[in-house]
């Protein structure tokens, strides 16, 4: 997860949106109750997707896209996008919450689609360049679907 050009970004976002498939249907096979169930004091899997929701509603729609309140349903009523990440105000329904989170998948997707520059740094995105962004959802992504799959197993393991 350590893109260099458009073609790498493209590429790591299409592997991210496939792994993450599979960790969804995974997730399905579980009671609504487990994907709530925080594994070894960690974030339960619901808060798993409601965190990356958040991250990307952060760094894509707020940063990059400068959508000026970029949170969301999955984030709890009234949420806004602030330091620090905003601990749920509900046990949101697994649908729901990948509902959203199809969406910001879509918007990723969308973003990566229009990225036309290689140079170093790219355009710079607040104090960021727009690939410095990029490389924190990415690997938000990817390391929070280890974790997810990560807790999946102890789930399936009675733990």
């Amino acid at each position: 997860m350590r893109p260099h050009d458009v073609d790498d970004f493209r590429a790591a976002w299409a592997t991210i949106e496939r792994l993450w498939e599979s960790t969804a249907a995974r997730a399905r096979t579980f009671p609504e109750t487990a994907l709530h169930r925080s594994v070894d004091d960690e974030w339960s899997f619901i808060q798993t997707l409601r965190h990356l929701n958040f991250a990307t509603a952060a760094w894509v729609s707020g940063l990059i896209l400068r959508d000026p309140a970029p949170a969301g349903p999955a984030l709890g009523r009234g949420a806004r996008v602030r330091r620090g990440s905003p601990r749920p105000r509900r046990a949101a329904p697994l649908d729901e919450v990948l509902a959203v989170r199809r969406e910001r998948q879509a918007m990723v997707g969308e973003v990566m689609a229009t990225l036309t520059g290689s140079a170093p740094g790219w355009p710079l995105v607040e104090s960021c360049s727009l690939a410095e962004a990029l490389r924190v959802v990415l690997n938000e992504e990817w390391e929070h679907r280890l974790y997810a799959e990560r807790d999946l197993t102890s789930l399936e393991n009675g733990n």
